[in-house]
This record gives structure tokens, C-alpha cells and sequence, in this order.
């Protein structure tokens, strides 16, 4: 059997497990004032977008209040409008960066439901491409992406320019 190896991810893996609730990457990505170094792609009033640093395709981002809040209910109106708006202009600056052939773009509510960060609301978006889907993913849980992150950022960041 061949392996691949993604030692990247294991910082994640570890981190993850010792992470404290207190701690939250989004409210300290949202708080830094080095944008390119924590990949934040743009910065509304309410929301900012910023490349997932565990991406499932290249290109893929999450839209996140700067409010620390898990809670989508109770999340106030004009901040859900702008956090909607700034998906659809992600979804823009994708298809002019990317031209791909579909989206999956979503929330996790809830540990239970997946969220690797259930008390801070974040949309995810994601490019697809016909195909996308192989052996890869599905037998081996490895997504083989062809380029880095600051690649995506520098291909990216230009279709968020007003």
C-alpha cells in the first residue's frame, strides 16, 4: 500500500485535542493586524472572510462574525445579513479566481453536528470541480491539493478588492 504523507494536518490533530475553551483561532485571527499572515481575505464591518487553513479544495474559506457566539438564532439581524453578503461575495471572488464547477457552502451547529468550533458561527465555502472526488478522499481520508495556501491567498485576495 503507497502512503502520502500530510504532516501539516498533525498540528491540527494536536491542537485540537488540547485546546482550551477559552481559546478560539477566529477571535484571534479577527484581532490580528497581520491580515496575509492569518490569511484573512477581507474584513467587512460585522464579518471577514479567510482562507480555512485545513481546506478541503484549494480556495476554500469561511465568512465569521468578529462576535464570539455559537449561537445563530439569536444572531443580530444586520451582522446575518452581512455575514450572508460576504458568502455571496466569496462565492463571486471564487468563481473569478477558480471558475468551478459548483459550491458546497455551510454551517456546523454544534459539536454533534461537526463544528470544530461550535461557540464561534462560521460559514464555509467551498469550490467544486466535477471530478473532485477520487480514491484519494474516500479510501485514504487525504485530500492531495496542487497549491499552498499562500498561493491561494496571493490567486484570491485580488477578487476581494472593492
Amino acid at each position: 500500500m503507497e502512503r502520502l504523507w500530510t504532516p501539516r494536518r498533525r498540528a491540527y490533530l494536536d491542537a485540537d485535542a488540547n485546546r482550551s475553551a477559552e481559546e478560539c483561532f477566529l477571535c484571534a485571527a479577527a484581532a490580528a493586524e497581520d491580515d496575509k499572515g492569518h490569511l484573512i481575505l477581507w474584513r467587512g464591518s460585522n464579518v471577514f472572510a479567510l482562507l480555512n487553513l485545513y481546506p478541503y479544495n484549494s480556495g476554500h474559506l469561511m465568512v465569521a462574525p468578529y462576535l464570539h457566539t455559537g449561537d445563530l438564532a439569536r444572531l443580530d439581524r444586520d451582522v446575518a445579513a452581512e455575514l450572508m453578503h460576504a458568502t455571496q461575495r466569496s462565492v463571486d471572488a471564487l468563481q473569478r479566481a477558480y471558475q468551478p464547477d459548483a459550491f458546497n457552502i455551510g454551517m456546523n451547529l454544534g459539536k454533534p453536528a461537526g463544528a470544530g468550533v461550535p461557540d464561534h458561527l462560521h460559514m464555509h465555502v467551498v469550490p467544486r470541480w466535477n471530478g473532485d472526488t477520487n480514491f484519494m478522499p474516500v479510501t485514504a481520508e487525504t485530500k492531495v491539493l496542487p497549491e499552498t495556501l499562500d498561493q491561494t491567498y496571493d490567486r484570491l485576495a485580488p477578487h476581494f478588492e472593492s
